[in-house]
This record gives C-alpha cells, structure tokens and sequence, in this order.
C-alpha cells in the first residue's frame, strides 16, 4: 500500500447523484445498499487493473489485493493507497461493523472484517456495484 496525500473531496447534490448513476448505483453507494452476493461479475474478475470508485473514478483497490474469499463480493486485502478509503461504524442491522466508503466522495463500498488473509488479515467486502475496474485498455 502506497502512501498518499488525502484526495480532493467531490460533494454533489442527491440529485444530481441520482441523475449520475444507474438506479441499481444510487441504491448502493449514496443510500448504503448492498447488493446480492454473486450478482456482480467483479466477484469472478481476474483482469488486471485497478477498481476505481463508480461515483467520482478515484482510484480504491488493485487487483494485486483481490483474492476469492467465497463470499460473492469482490474482496481485497488492502486499499490501493493509504487515505483511498475512509472507515466508519456501522449498527444497522443489529449488528456491529465497520463501514468502507469512498474517501473522495463519501460512497458506501461495502465493509471491512478482521478475517481477510496476510499480509494485513483484513478483507474489504465490497459491493461490485460500487466499483468499476480499469484494465488500462482503451476499448472500455
């Protein structure tokens, strides 16, 4: 994990956010959706790249943190730089977690258990829908 400075804050209006994203986003990054588990390809991708955020394009996880963790979510061990993500407590549901949402724009991604493998033990369980991965190729 790279060390970089914080990204530049993106604020938009609800509005303009919903005008913005596909309902299905909307959904699940500014009102803390979750989508069904194995619903998104990005759980299977084996591409190489790095997931950006699908709300403002700031760059999150690499593919180089992907593992499978048999979850149905795209899971990585580590964000792509320190500051790409930010950490909140989560209690909804009954139940404690702590939630990973966008540093540059505030969207809910998904959360973060202490279970994920070495090198940080962690697993950032992501929605996919929250994601979009760039390969680099110019054809996407």
């Amino acid at each position: 994990m790279s060390t970089a400075s914080a990204p530049p804050k993106v604020t938009k209006s609800d509005a303009d956010w919903k005008a913005e994203l596909s309902p299905e986003e909307y959904r699940v990054t500014r009102k803390h959706g979750t989508e069904r588990a194995f619903s998104h390809p990005y759980h299977d991708e084996k591409r190489d790249g790095v997931y950006a955020c699908v709300c403002c394009g700031a760059p999150l996880f690499s593919s180089e943190t992907k593992y499978d963790s048999g979850t149905g979510w795209p899971s990585f061990f580590a964000p792509v730089a320190d500051g790409a993500v930010s950490e909140h407590e989560d209690r909804a549901l009954f139940m404690r977690r702590t939630e990973v949402r966008c540093a540059s724009c505030d969207a809910h991604l998904g959360h973060v258990f202490p279970d994920g493998p070495e090198p940080t033990g962690q697993r950032y369980c992501m929605n996919g829908t929250a994601l979009k991965l760039d390969t680099g190729d110019a054809e996407e």
